[in-house]
């Protein structure tokens, strides 16, 4: 098993366990997408793994990216003065588009926030463990920016066009409890019982015939990594359009001084 810096990576019997170590917020990078993605095709590779349970250490499930990180606001620099320096968010989705790639089930643990591309991560596995205290967000708008991470393609699959917009365009936070009736969670449990629900899940579904629980959930998922890739082509496109503006750093500005965002369309 390959030794990772962001991620813990174990086995449990037929069941896979990838932590997320980055707290308190475990806010994501294109490292530890790339971390997450190698480790589910290790356990594609092992004959021995049927499913996989996504997890994370501190406060949030994930937050999202890290605006205010130094290194993003320098590439963030670059990008607007030389479009080919893209490359690097690019890459991000390409990672991205990997982890929908993987074979095998997956159950995400989400025992506290998912934020913006940290939902898009909750939502590439096939199912969220979550408890009431748990929060989704595709707070992209409230930033003056563009949904990313493939969730213009994957959130209307799993809970419907108009909610799906109901969230992009208001950015508001959903509770645990309001996720799980939407479907956007399949489990719901105290927050301290999250991982080993989780865990349950993805013993049961470890349970099953391994041929077939590939070629079901290949059936399932068809053309899934071929539609957020053309999602996140697309979503690319108008980020750097938005990233440009100043609504978007009055969004990020906002969002780091706790306030309401003063937007002038420009």
């Amino acid at each position: 098993m390959t030794k990772f810096t962001d991620i813990g990576v174990e086995t449990h019997g037929h069941v896979g366990l990838i932590e997320i170590r980055k707290p308190p917020l475990n806010f994501f990078d294109v490292s530890l997408i790339n971390q997450i993605a190698d480790a589910l095709e290790e356990f594609d590779r092992n004959i021995e793994i049927r499913a996989s349970v996504l997890a994370a250490q501190g406060k949030a499930f994930c937050a999202g990216a890290d605006f205010s990180d130094p290194a993003r606001k320098e590439q963030e620099a670059r990008a607007e003065r030389d479009p080919a320096a893209n490359l690097a968010i690019n890459h991000l989705y390409v990672q991205a588009v990997r982890i929908f790639r993987n074979k095998k089930p997956i159950v995400a643990a989400v025992h506290g926030a998912a934020i913006g591309g940290g939902l898009g991560l909750a939502v590439s596995a096939d199912f969220r463990v979550t408890c009431p205290e748990a929060r989704f967000s595709a707070n992209f708008t409230k930033l003056g920016f563009h949904p990313g991470f493939g969730l213009t393609a994957t959130l209307p699959e799993l809970i419907g066009k108009n909610n799906a917009e109901l969230m992009f365009y208001t950015s508001r936070r959903v509770t645990g409890e309001e996720a799980y009736r939407w479907g956007l969670a399949n489990v719901l449990v105290p927050q301290e019982q999250v991982r080993d629900a989780a865990m349950r899940l993805a013993q049961e579904i470890a349970e099953c015939s391994p041929l077939g629980l590939v070629s079901t959930r290949a059936t399932m998922r068809a053309g899934l990594a071929d539609r957020v890739l053309a999602a996140t082509n697309h979503e690319l496109v108008e980020q750097t359009r938005l990233r440009a503006t100043e609504d978007f750093k009055e969004g990020v500005k906002a969002s780091a001084e706790r306030r309401a965002a003063n937007f002038r369309g420009r």
